[in-house]
């Protein structure tokens, strides 16, 4: 008769599957590494997962991560507020970062998927909006002079930007979306900085 796992390993196993590219075998391959080679590891991973859930939540201005009420990117009066870059999520601002990009952040957090019941409320556009308008609460002041849709080139992505750039035309602000040499169907951060850079330099007017 087979040997069960005990409980406490089993949820272990079962725990890190929601990682992304991890299944049941790798999560079993991790799990046993930690218990047999690496104990001090696996407390300090737990102890810095525990502190990152409990530290960091949203910018209230650009969604990104952040352990204050608004992130340092925001608060910053080195950075170019007329350029706002509207990007899908917090990895794809640090992608941005190294490309040399120096304005200002919307982080959607996901894209548009009706299927998945993520709408525009969900990606908080509502919240663009009024940053867009110049609401006193947003930090924004009404000097966004070009919105740079840098979301990803998937189908989803596509239409999330379509969606916003008829937000966006409301306010009278230019709107330009990276393309060049962004693959279709690529997600931004998983591109060479270089490449990324060229496609923000390279950037075009939205129709």
């Amino acid at each position: 008769m087979k040997q069960a796992e005990p409980p406490s390993l089993s949820a272990l196993i079962q725990a890190l599957c929601c990682l992304p590219g991890i299944g049941k075998k790798s999560a079993q391959r991790i799990s046993y590494h930690l218990l047999q080679r690496d104990r001090d590891g696996a407390n300090s991973l737990a102890l810095a997962l525990t502190d990152a859930m409990e530290k960091i939540g949203s910018c209230e201005r650009c969604r990104n991560f952040s352990e204050a009420p608004v992130c340092g990117l925001c608060l910053s009066d080195k950075r170019d507020g007329s350029l706002l870059c509207i990007v899908e999520s917090p990895a794809d601002v640090f992608a941005m970062e190294a490309a040399g990009y120096n304005g200002k952040y919307f982080v959607l957090m996901g894209h548009l998927s009706p299927l998945d019941g993520i709408g525009p409320q969900e990606l908080g556009l509502d919240k663009l909006a009024a940053y867009l308008a110049g609401a006193p609460d947003t930090g924004a002041g009404g000097d966004v002079r070009e919105v740079i849709l840098a979301t990803n080139s998937t189908m989803e992505g596509e239409a999330t930007a379509h969606y916003i750039n008829e937000i966006v035309r409301k306010y009278q602000i230019r709107v330009t979306r990276i393309a060049h040499g962004v693959p279709l169907g690529g997600e931004l951060e998983y591109i060479d900085s270089n490449t990324l850079s060229h496609a923000l330099a390279g950037r075009s007017e939205v129709p």
